[in-house]
Protein backbone atom coordinates (compact mmCIF):
# COMPACT_ATOMS: atom_id res chain seq x y z
CA UNK A 1 0.00 0.00 0.00
CA UNK A 2 1.30 3.44 -0.94
CA UNK A 3 1.63 5.91 1.93
CA UNK A 4 -0.05 9.28 1.68
CA UNK A 5 2.33 12.05 2.76
CA UNK A 6 1.40 15.65 3.46
CA UNK A 7 3.85 18.53 3.58
CA UNK A 8 3.24 22.23 4.01
CA UNK A 9 5.11 25.38 4.92
CA UNK A 10 3.72 27.17 7.94
CA UNK A 11 4.80 30.26 9.89
CA UNK A 12 5.38 30.15 13.65
CA UNK A 13 1.93 31.66 14.21
CA UNK A 14 0.24 28.98 12.10
CA UNK A 15 -0.24 30.84 8.83
CA UNK A 16 0.01 28.78 5.66
CA UNK A 17 -0.40 31.57 3.11
CA UNK A 18 2.26 30.90 0.46
CA UNK A 19 2.81 34.65 0.07
CA UNK A 20 4.04 34.86 3.69
CA UNK A 21 6.55 32.02 3.30
CA UNK A 22 10.26 32.50 2.69
CA UNK A 23 11.84 30.24 0.09
CA UNK A 24 15.42 29.57 -0.89
CA UNK A 25 17.44 27.00 -2.79
CA UNK A 26 17.69 24.59 0.13
CA UNK A 27 13.93 24.62 0.76
CA UNK A 28 13.18 24.18 -2.96
CA UNK A 29 15.55 21.22 -3.11
CA UNK A 30 13.79 19.67 -0.10
CA UNK A 31 10.37 20.21 -1.73
CA UNK A 32 11.57 18.59 -4.98
CA UNK A 33 12.91 15.61 -3.00
CA UNK A 34 9.52 15.26 -1.28
CA UNK A 35 7.70 15.24 -4.61
CA UNK A 36 10.19 12.74 -5.99
CA UNK A 37 9.25 10.29 -3.21
CA UNK A 38 5.77 9.98 -4.68
CA UNK A 39 4.30 8.32 -7.73
CA UNK A 40 1.52 10.90 -7.85
CA UNK A 41 0.34 14.17 -6.37
CA UNK A 42 -3.11 14.74 -4.91
CA UNK A 43 -4.34 18.33 -5.05
CA UNK A 44 -7.58 20.19 -4.58
CA UNK A 45 -8.65 22.69 -7.21
CA UNK A 46 -7.08 25.75 -5.55
CA UNK A 47 -3.66 24.14 -5.08
CA UNK A 48 -3.75 22.64 -8.58
CA UNK A 49 -4.48 26.02 -10.17
CA UNK A 50 -1.95 27.82 -7.95
CA UNK A 51 0.82 25.35 -8.84
CA UNK A 52 -0.02 24.94 -12.52
CA UNK A 53 0.12 28.62 -13.41
CA UNK A 54 3.82 29.24 -12.69
CA UNK A 55 5.43 25.81 -12.81
CA UNK A 56 3.86 24.39 -15.96
CA UNK A 57 4.55 27.39 -18.16
CA UNK A 58 8.19 27.63 -17.12
CA UNK A 59 8.93 24.03 -18.10
CA UNK A 60 6.83 23.87 -21.26
CA UNK A 61 8.11 27.07 -22.79
CA UNK A 62 11.69 26.57 -21.62
CA UNK A 63 11.73 30.24 -20.66
CA UNK A 64 12.33 31.03 -17.04
CA UNK A 65 9.77 33.47 -15.65
CA UNK A 66 11.19 36.77 -14.45
CA UNK A 67 10.81 35.84 -10.75
CA UNK A 68 12.26 32.35 -11.17
CA UNK A 69 15.78 31.60 -10.01
CA UNK A 70 17.89 28.91 -11.75
CA UNK A 71 17.78 26.76 -8.59
CA UNK A 72 13.98 26.54 -8.91
CA UNK A 73 14.22 24.56 -12.15
CA UNK A 74 14.57 21.07 -10.56
CA UNK A 75 11.36 21.66 -8.58
CA UNK A 76 9.62 22.93 -11.74
CA UNK A 77 10.69 19.84 -13.73
CA UNK A 78 9.69 17.46 -10.92
CA UNK A 79 6.21 18.91 -10.42
CA UNK A 80 5.62 19.23 -14.15
CA UNK A 81 6.42 15.55 -14.78
CA UNK A 82 4.43 14.19 -11.83
CA UNK A 83 1.13 12.36 -12.26
CA UNK A 84 -1.58 14.43 -10.59
CA UNK A 85 -5.01 13.59 -9.19
CA UNK A 86 -7.25 16.63 -8.74
CA UNK A 87 -10.17 16.59 -6.31
CA UNK A 88 -12.75 19.06 -7.55
CA UNK A 89 -16.50 19.31 -7.93
CA UNK A 90 -16.27 22.47 -10.02
CA UNK A 91 -13.68 21.70 -12.69
CA UNK A 92 -14.96 19.98 -15.83
CA UNK A 93 -11.55 18.92 -17.06
CA UNK A 94 -7.88 19.04 -16.14
CA UNK A 95 -4.65 18.49 -17.98
CA UNK A 96 -0.98 18.88 -16.93
CA UNK A 97 -0.67 15.12 -16.56
CA UNK A 98 -3.73 15.13 -14.30
CA UNK A 99 -7.08 13.43 -13.90
CA UNK A 100 -10.12 14.41 -11.90
CA UNK A 101 -11.17 12.58 -8.75
CA UNK A 102 -14.92 12.64 -8.20
CA UNK A 103 -17.37 10.94 -5.90
CA UNK A 104 -16.59 9.54 -2.47
CA UNK A 105 -13.22 11.03 -1.46
CA UNK A 106 -12.43 8.33 1.10
CA UNK A 107 -13.04 5.47 -1.33
CA UNK A 108 -11.14 7.20 -4.14
CA UNK A 109 -8.07 7.89 -1.99
CA UNK A 110 -8.11 4.40 -0.46
CA UNK A 111 -8.10 2.99 -4.01
CA UNK A 112 -5.14 5.22 -4.96
CA UNK A 113 -3.28 4.10 -1.82
CA UNK A 114 -3.88 0.42 -2.67
CA UNK A 115 -1.99 0.78 -5.94
CA UNK A 116 1.66 -0.23 -5.82
CA UNK A 117 4.37 2.40 -5.76
CA UNK A 118 6.46 4.75 -3.66
CA UNK A 119 3.64 6.87 -2.34
CA UNK A 120 1.23 9.73 -2.83
CA UNK A 121 1.86 13.34 -1.91
CA UNK A 122 -0.84 15.81 -0.92
CA UNK A 123 -0.52 19.54 -0.61
CA UNK A 124 -2.82 22.42 0.19
CA UNK A 125 -5.09 23.32 3.08
CA UNK A 126 -8.71 22.21 2.57
CA UNK A 127 -8.13 18.78 1.02
CA UNK A 128 -5.67 17.70 3.75
CA UNK A 129 -8.26 18.70 6.35
CA UNK A 130 -10.76 16.31 4.75
CA UNK A 131 -8.13 13.57 4.48
CA UNK A 132 -7.13 14.02 8.14
CA UNK A 133 -10.80 13.72 9.14
CA UNK A 134 -10.90 10.41 7.27
CA UNK A 135 -7.67 9.19 8.87
CA UNK A 136 -6.00 8.73 5.47
CA UNK A 137 -2.76 10.72 5.93
CA UNK A 138 0.18 8.46 6.84
CA UNK A 139 2.79 11.17 7.36
CA UNK A 140 2.61 14.88 8.10
CA UNK A 141 5.51 17.23 7.47
CA UNK A 142 5.35 20.79 8.75
CA UNK A 143 8.11 23.05 7.48
CA UNK A 144 7.96 25.73 10.17
CA UNK A 145 9.23 29.08 8.96
CA UNK A 146 10.87 31.55 11.40
CA UNK A 147 8.29 34.23 10.67
CA UNK A 148 5.14 35.66 12.22
CA UNK A 149 2.62 36.49 9.50
CA UNK A 150 -0.32 37.66 11.58
CA UNK A 151 -2.84 36.73 8.89
CA UNK A 152 -3.90 34.10 6.42
CA UNK A 153 -5.39 30.63 6.45
CA UNK A 154 -4.38 28.27 9.23
CA UNK A 155 -3.95 24.52 9.16
CA UNK A 156 -6.72 22.13 10.08
CA UNK A 157 -9.18 24.85 11.12
CA UNK A 158 -12.41 23.05 11.95
CA UNK A 159 -10.90 19.60 12.53
CA UNK A 160 -13.59 17.70 14.43
CA UNK A 161 -11.28 15.45 16.44
CA UNK A 162 -7.73 15.35 17.73
CA UNK A 163 -5.07 13.64 15.64
CA UNK A 164 -2.24 12.54 17.90
CA UNK A 165 1.13 12.50 16.17
CA UNK A 166 4.58 11.19 16.98
CA UNK A 167 7.74 12.88 15.74
CA UNK A 168 9.68 10.63 13.33
CA UNK A 169 12.13 13.09 11.79
CA UNK A 170 13.48 16.59 11.98
CA UNK A 171 15.59 18.62 9.56
CA UNK A 172 16.93 22.14 10.14
CA UNK A 173 17.63 24.49 7.26
CA UNK A 174 20.12 27.33 7.00
CA UNK A 175 17.24 29.80 6.79
CA UNK A 176 16.09 28.83 10.28
CA UNK A 177 13.14 26.81 8.99
CA UNK A 178 12.65 23.40 10.59
CA UNK A 179 10.94 20.46 8.85
CA UNK A 180 9.29 18.14 11.33
CA UNK A 181 7.87 14.81 10.12
CA UNK A 182 5.15 13.13 12.15
CA UNK A 183 3.13 9.94 11.86
CA UNK A 184 -0.29 9.45 13.39
CA UNK A 185 -0.38 7.40 16.58
CA UNK A 186 -2.64 4.49 15.72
Amino acid sequence: MRPLRYSINVTLDGCCDHRAIFTDEELHRHAAENLDQADALLFGRVTYEMMEAPWRSSVRTGARLDWMEPWMEPFARTIDAAKKYIVSSTLDRVDWNAELVRGDLGKAVQQLKRESGKGLFVGGVKLPLELAELGLIDEYEFVVQPRLAGHGPTLFAGLSKHVDLKLVGRLEFGSGAVAMRHEPRR
